[in-house]
């Protein structure tokens, strides 16, 4: 049974159109995936068929729930959200009220679509947490969104998603910033909810290989038009446009690189130990690792295992920290605050959550120059021209130094992330999940910059990631991180290709094939 359709969408900022013109048909019990690249106009679908797009811009088509006509943006479409259409958002964090208990969110949702009484809402919030399958769900009801990890707050906004009991669940990258085995548990939630309650599922992403796993249709979007459609199955065995084979091809596991001949250390961490205030255990147990000049070293962990907070205690970012960290034989742990600021100037950070990361209320050529003005390098001419040569190494035009963050897609926001953190010229770059909010195609020309800088200006690089794949085209050694602890270490050749650890292997058969 069709349950939504939508015919001839067509979406307008100003003379400017950005999508379409678009089709869409949404059955009982089927997964549709809407694919392409950041930009490309998938989460406008989205927001297009809640009725959430942004005032400045004009939709137009025929909306169809059922057999009864709704007009886009109209009262009836608002209706239409939490009851028919249920929405788990990309980012968990920023949707959930972090000053709210995950209880009190969702009783005044079930308080509102579905007129429950108090106690009743309560049981009900209770058990759908119970549906999602989250630990404890009486105790997590008094927990605040912060307290949980990321496969967890996602759990949270699917039951959100539920608690009206929709026809249509619209889940828009629900998996872009986790591990794949969490990634997997996640969509194996979504696919099972699909089958048992009926749900049109409509699967937004990026990520090919998993799309391939759950979707029994596919719609590859480019620049705001479709390219390809049909059976998943159809579209994956024998894709007909060259986009879709370009996509399908920046997926696969990039090559090796070549071992990185000695060099000299240039950070080094020893007996690394961090306990966060009243956590059970240690985040960091006596982890060592060092990094040469010139070579990539990979930190590839589930969410939880300790590598952001490894990243972070070599960065000097944490209090509390135990041990040693050196870097080019300056003990970072031992600086006062002006010898630490000025040794920033030869690190660059790139932080997992470009929202977060990019102040609002700049424009991006503010943002891209913010290490130049604190490092006082060049007048506000010089940086500007600095600004737009590093856009452009990171695949953005110059013509986007006037316009702010909002005005992005995240993928684009992490390329501006990636400029900034190149502003200083850099001998170390620290990326924490740089790639994780990026389509394949934008993934694999990140990915290939930063081997390029690699080998252009001896660049070491330490790329904390949950992405094999990303890990495999840019590191020669992969240190794997499980419970806080590094429990295997090589050259990336030998440990991805014939792993000794069990955590490792499991690793590896989390990611599902392209």
């Amino acid at each position: 049974m069709t349950v939504l359709q939508l015919a001839d969408l067509q979406i307008d900022a100003g003379a400017r159109r950005l999508l379409g013109p678009l089709a869409l048909q949404l059955q009982a019990g089927e997964c549709v995936g809407l694919v392409g690249e950041s930009g490309s106009g998938k989460s406008l679908t989205a927001l297009a068929l809640l009725g959430l797009l942004p005032a400045e811009l004009r939709a137009q088509g025929r909306l169809q729930h059922e057999d009864r006509d709704v007009a886009l943006s109209s009262r009836a479409h608002a209706a239409l959200r939490g009851r028919v259409l249920g929405w788990v958002p990309q980012d968990p964090l920023a949707s959930l009220h972090p000053l709210r208990t995950v209880g009190a969110q969702l009783v005044e949702t079930l308080r509102a679509l579905r007129r429950l009484p108090r106690e009743a809402a309560w049981r009900d919030a209770e058990a759908l947490l119970a549906r999602v399958q989250l630990p404890e769900p009486a105790a997590a009801l008094q927990r605040y969104p912060h307290q949980f990890s990321g496969g967890q707050r996602q759990r949270i906004a699917i039951a959100l998603a539920l608690a009206a009991r929709p026809q249509v669940l619209i889940a828009d990258e629900p998996t872009s910033a986790l591990d794949a085995r969490i990634a997997r548990d996640i969509l194996d939630l979504l696919d099972a909810l699909r089958r048992e309650e009926g749900l049109a599922l409509l699967l937004i992403s990026h990520d090919l290989p998993l799309v391939g796993a759950y979707a029994q249709r596919l719609l590859v979007l480019r620049r705001g038009g479709v390219v390809e459609q049909g059976a998943t199955r159809e579209v994956f065995a024998a894709p007909r446009h060259a986009y879709t084979c370009e996509l399908l091809a920046a997926d696969r596991l990039a090559p090796l690189p070549d071992a990185t001949a000695d060099a000299p250390v240039l950070l080094q961490g020893e007996a690394l130990r961090v306990r966060y205030p009243r956590a059970p255990r240690d985040a960091l147990a006596g982890v060592s690792i060092e990094l040469r000049r010139g070579e990539g070293l990979a930190l590839v962990g589930e969410s939880g295992s300790g590598k952001s907070t490894l990243g972070r205690a070599l960065l000097r970012l944490l209090r509390g920290v135990h041990g040693c960290v050196r870097f080019d034989g300056v003990d970072l742990l031992t600086l006062d605050r002006a010898r630490l600021r000025a040794l920033r100037a030869r690190i660059g950070v790139v932080f997992q959550d470009p929202y977060a990361s990019l102040d609002p209320r700049l424009r991006v050529a503010e943002i891209v120059a913010e290490p130049l003005r604190i490092h006082g390098r060049g007048d506000a001419a010089a940086r500007r021209a600095k600004a737009a040569e590093l856009l452009q190494a990171v695949g953005l035009e110059a013509s986007m130094l006037d316009r702010y963050p909002h005005q992005f897609s995240g993928g684009q926001r992490q390329r501006i992330a990636i400029a900034r953190a190149l502003a200083t010229d850099p001998d170390l770059l620290v990326c924490d999940e740089a790639v994780s909010a990026l389509d394949a195609h934008h993934r694999a020309a990140i990915l290939a910059l930063l081997v390029q800088l690699k080998r252009e200006r001896g660049l070491a690089l330490l790329f904390v990631t949950h992405d094999l794949a990303a890990a495999a085209a840019v590191a020669e050694r992969i240190a794997v991180l499980e419970a806080g602890q590094v429990v295997e270490t090589g050259a990336t050749a030998q440990v991805l290709r014939a792993p000794q650890h069990a955590h490792t292997r499991a690793l590896l058969a989390a990611r599902p094939a392209a």
